[in-house]
């Protein structure tokens, strides 16, 4: 196999990643991207990075993915059981809802009723924001069952819009993070978590760890409210996000 496309993975906290190690063990695996960086991804490579993906999640597993704000993890929306998961692994309150995660605009009308202008959806998406819908009948009842509403991600990162894509359905999506914590922007800032995962996407840092903003996760905005919009959480975007909102849409801010 070429060097240039070869998937290296390695037993999480092993160290130094070693090519040809499979998923078993009864442990967590870590996938290195190949280089190239999200710009020019080695096809072949984040070819093989997704089929490991998607066995892992198909099998009801987690998987740590990399996004456009911060590091993630996915599991698949219409599983109840990984879904139980995620709630375990975050020590989360039941009753905080998860978002899904899609890989392309088109997608978000079988989840969700929308009531906005498909243009505005894609001023907005792919980026990082996440908006707020009715959610519709498609969606599984035992993904946040407390509320009528769903939040929707299409992160502008070439690996997980494509995972999300060799998907059937949506993907779950929270951050790599105890609920409460910090966001992360490496993998080893979620080390804790390895031994619950089945497979993490070492995607390399993502932005400045240095700088708390980078930490800031997707803005968050409830457009399910005809001609209004409400910000959940100003998150990373708030300024762009508004902007379009108000001055292209003239929607009408609302108070959290």
């Amino acid at each position: 196999m070429r060097r240039a496309a070869r998937a290296a993975l390695a037993l999480a906290g092993d160290g130094a990643a070693r090519p040809g190690l499979g998923l078993g063990c009864g442990r967590s695996a870590r996938l290195l991207l190949p280089p190239g960086g999200a710009a020019q991804p080695d096809p072949q490579g984040w070819r093989e990075a997704v089929t490991a993906a998607v066995g892992a999640l198909r099998a009801g597993g987690l998987v740590a993915v990399p996004t456009d704000t911060v590091y993630g993890v996915a599991c698949l929306a219409q599983d109840s059981g990984a879904v139980r998961s995620i709630y375990s692994l975050k020590g989360r309150n039941g009753r905080k809802p998860l978002a899904i995660c899609l890989g392309d605009v088109e997608r978000l009308y079988r989840y969700c009723h929308v009531n906005v202008p498909d243009e505005l959806l894609r001023d907005l998406l792919p980026g990082p924001v996440t908006l707020v819908l009715q959610r519709s009948e498609e969606l599984n009842k035992d993904l946040n069952p407390f509320t009528s509403l769903v939040g929707v991600r299409i992160p502008n990162h070439p690996f997980i819009r494509e995972l999300a894509r060799a998907c059937s359905g949506p993907l779950a999506l929270t951050s790599a993070n105890i609920s409460s914590q910090a966001s992360t922007l490496t993998v080893s800032e979620f080390q804790d978590l390895w031994p619950q995962l089945s497979l993490i996407i070492d995607g390399g840092p993502i932005g400045d760890i240095q700088s708390p903003e980078c930490r800031l996760g997707s803005t968050v905005v409830d457009l399910s409210v005809s001609g209004k919009f409400t910000i959940i959480r100003p998150g990373c975007a708030l300024t762009s996000t508004v902007e379009i909102l108000t001055q292209k849409y003239g929607l009408i801010p609302e108070s959290s």
